[in-house]
C-alpha cells in the first residue's frame, strides 16, 4: 500500500471513491468544490496494485473566540472504496497524513466521526479544549488532535470551516 499527495490525473477516480464510500454525491462534491477553490491543505490517496482505493482531505479551519482567531486543520471526508473497507487503509490514510503535516509544522487538527475510531489516533473530545463546532454535531463526536503538544493552551474557540462545508447534509 502506498500513501502519496492526491495528483491531476486522480481527480475522476477520487469522485468515484467518495461517491461509492458514501453512497452518495454530497462528499465527492464537497471534494471537487474545495479543491476548485483552492482549499486543499493536504489530499493523501491509498494506492495499492495501482488502483486508487482510499482517499482523506485536509483543509483550513479558523477557530474565533473573543480573543481573536487561529487556524487550524479539519480532517475529512475520509473514504475507502466499499470493497477494501475494513482492512486497515483508512488508519493507514489517517496516519500517514497526520504524520506528513506534523512533519509540515502544522500544531492542530479537527475531525467529527466516531470517537471510538478517531480516538486511536490520538483525537479527544473538543470540549475538554473549550472548543466547539459551528455545526453542533452530536457530543463526543467532534474532536480535536495536537500535532504539536501544548498547541492548544489557552486556545479556545467555535471551529468554522470553508464555506463549501455548508453544502453538505
Amino acid at each position: 500500500m502506498i500513501f502519496r499527495p492526491e495528483q491531476t490525473h486522480d481527480v475522476e477516480t477520487l469522485h468515484a471513491v467518495e461517491r461509492a464510500a458514501f453512497g452518495r454525491e454530497a462528499e465527492a462534491d464537497l471534494v471537487d468544490q474545495i479543491r476548485a477553490s483552492g482549499g486543499i491543505t493536504l489530499s493523501l490517496v491509498a494506492v495499492d496494485d495501482d488502483e486508487i482505493v482510499g482517499h482523506v482531505l485536509f483543509s483550513l479551519v479558523t477557530i474565533r473566540s473573543e480573543r481573536g482567531e487561529f487556524q487550524a486543520l479539519g480532517m475529512g471526508p475520509v473514504a475507502v472504496r466499499p470493497d477494501r473497507q475494513k482492512q486497515g487503509i483508512g488508519s493507514g490514510m489517517i496516519r500517514a497524513g497526520l504524520d506528513r503535516l506534523r512533519r509540515q509544522g502544522h500544531e492542530i487538527v479537527v475531525v467529527e466521526g466516531d470517537p471510538a475510531y478517531y480516538s486511536r489516533f490520538g483525537f479527544q473530545d473538543v470540549s475538554r479544549y473549550g472548543l466547539s463546532c459551528e455545526f453542533n454535531p452530536p457530543p463526543g463526536c467532534f474532536m480535536v488532535l495536537e500535532l504539536r503538544a501544548g498547541a492548544l493552551a489557552a486556545r479556545t474557540g467555535t471551529v468554522y470551516y470553508l464555506p463549501e462545508f455548508q453544502n453538505v447534509g
